[in-house]
């Protein structure tokens, strides 16, 4: 491939580098420019453009991303078309991909045209999710290139493979001791009916018995005949191979595969067998909806191909997973406290509060918005971001005295997730997060400050919340887990599902009415003391 400027008379037929501007429209780049184009930049004084061309035995990027893919299909895989050199590769059903990692290496070492990045391996999936992309980086790159990667492609076994789960009637053991709550057992029983339903499978029958040896193989055994896998929650962790859950497995004539394994959250996982069927003890974590180790085991039982001990051993390194807030006894007992940043919601509209903007309304002679924002820097927050939106000059103008860092939504009409996403996105990493609403005035430092020292209390693994009497309100304080995934956040809501996603505990603070004032209608304004001026 040739690259680089030509004069405008000498680039008829070739592919153009990098997008222009000509007549009010923009010319993408890879567009191959012809006379009618061409003309037109030269009337508008253009004499130079920068082109490729392509060499003898060249291929163009989208025929090499066509025949890269072409070795990639296999059965539940099938590849898009090729567009601007890329091809996509998606599942056609939910199972677990795998990658042969060293085919790939293979094929991105042969030159920095070809380039392939997948999932990583044993990675779940659903049907339509993408699985890898190839992308040829030029826009044209020599045949015998490609065909050498062709070759390193297809080899004997596929460089990606999708095992589709295989639905399964799933017989669930739950064990209780004196004073376990049955409110505990419901909860893990819809998280874990939630896990597989999305492999297509289903808990079949559940039972219910004390956390004892004997009375756990005997539910085992009955259970064991008529469904395809068996999953045991003890009312208390395992911490030996002659444990309950151990020892029941074997006492109903099944074998033990597993105890234990190298990925945590999931240490406390036990993986066995009865009469054919799989079994898994699964650790006391597991009863969040959060990734842990015990995740890893049952998609690849769901997929028919249940990992051996030495596939378990293997699962060290990658195996350190994000905390779950829930756990008695996490990793690091005693955190160093969590930084938390203040981050200041204001981009509304203030619909119902008619012409004015609610949040420039006066309080004691300050705009409510600059009342927030002031409060929130006097605050032991390490920093203080404010969205704006709606009239984002008027906002900024009321805070210019502060030394507060304002981030613009310019789509805040569509919904409050999206002025929390840049909020949250804008602070630095590994700090907590304290949301304020600009329309609550009455939100004091020491409010906030006592917020900051609860979240430290719990070592910034705790939700908390401001409340009046016991009712939840604002602000809140959104630990690491749940601001790192604040990418998700969607439409007009807030954070609560990924709240409820998080399975971290919520803790009220006591901060009076302020918790539960805000300004949302001129009623509302009145009854906090607030008015418009002039």
């Amino acid at each position: 491939m040739r690259f680089g400027p030509v004069p405008i008379a000498q680039a008829e037929g070739a592919t153009l580098a990098h997008s222009i501007q000509s007549g009010g429209e923009r010319i993408s780049k890879g567009t191959v420019l012809d006379g009618a184009v061409l003309a037109r930049l030269a009337q508008e004084g253009v004499s130079e453009i920068i082109v490729a061309h392509p060499d003898r035995g060249d291929l163009s990027e989208d025929d090499a991303a066509r025949r890269l893919a072409l070795p990639l299909v296999a059965p539940d895989i099938s590849a898009g078309e090729a567009v601007t050199g890329r091809v996509n590769l998606h599942a056609e059903r939910p199972g677990l991909v795998s990658i042969d990692a060293a085919t790939i290496h293979v094929l991105n070492a042969i030159d920095p045209a070809l380039t392939i990045a997948t999932l990583p391996d044993g990675a779940m999936v659903r049907a339509g999710q993408m699985l890898a992309t190839v992308k040829i980086i030029p826009f044209f790159v020599s045949e015998e290139t490609v065909e050498r990667g062709v070759a390193a492609l297809a080899g004997a076994a596929p460089a990606i493979r999708l095992t589709p789960f295989q639905p399964k009637r799933v017989g669930f053991v739950q064990t209780m001791v004196t004073g376990t709550a049955p409110k505990v057992l419901t909860k893990t029983a819809a998280v874990t009916a939630a896990r597989l339903a999305r492999a297509g499978s289903h808990i079949a029958r559940e039972m219910r018995v004390p956390h004892d040896e004997e009375a756990l193989a005997a539910a085992l055994g009955r259970m064991a005949g008529d469904h395809d896998l068996l999953i045991v929650f003890g009312a208390s962790a395992v911490c030996d191979f002659d444990d309950v859950i151990p020892a029941a497995i074997a006492r109903a004539g099944g074998e033990i595969e597993r105890v234990g394994m190298p990925v945590d959250p999931g240490n406390l996982l036990v993986l066995g067998s009865l009469h054919g069927k799989s079994v898994i003890g699964a650790p006391g974590c597991a009863r969040s909806p959060k990734e842990n180790g015990f995740d890893w085991v049952l998609e690849r039982v769901l997929a028919g191909e249940p990992p051996s001990s030495a596939a378990i051993a293997a699962m060290g390194v990658g195996g350190l997973l994000q905390e779950i807030e829930t756990r008695p006894r996490p990793r690091d007992a005693n955190p160093a406290p969590v930084p938390v940043a203040a981050v200041i919601l204001a981009a509304g509209a203030s619909r119902r509060m008619g012409q004015h903007n609610k949040l420039l309304a006066v309080f004691d002679g300050e705009a409510a918005v600059h009342r927030v924002a002031r409060e929130a820097l006097g605050s032991t927050a390490t920093e203080a971001v404010l969205v704006t939106g709606h009239e984002a000059d008027r906002i900024g103008e009321a805070v210019d005295d502060l030394l507060v860092r304002r981030v613009h939504n310019a789509d805040f009409a569509d919904g409050m997730a999206g002025s929390l996403r840049q909020g949250l996105e804008a602070i630095a990493e590994g700090q907590g997060a304290l949301v304020l609403l600009g329309d609550m005035p009455h939100v004091t430092v020491d409010h906030v400050d006592r917020m900051i020292e609860e979240f430290q209390k719990h070592g910034g693994r705790a939700v908390i919340r401001g409340s009046s009497d016991g009712q939840a309100g604002n602000p809140v304080i959104l630990p690491l887990g749940i601001v790192s995934e604040a990418a998700h956040l969607t439409g007009d809501t807030g954070a609560r599902h990924l709240i409820e996603a998080s399975g971290a505990p919520t803790v009220l603070v006591e901060i009076g009415r302020a918790a539960l004032t805000d300004i949302d209608t001129p009623e509302a304004l009145a009854s906090a003391g607030g008015s418009f001026e002039g």
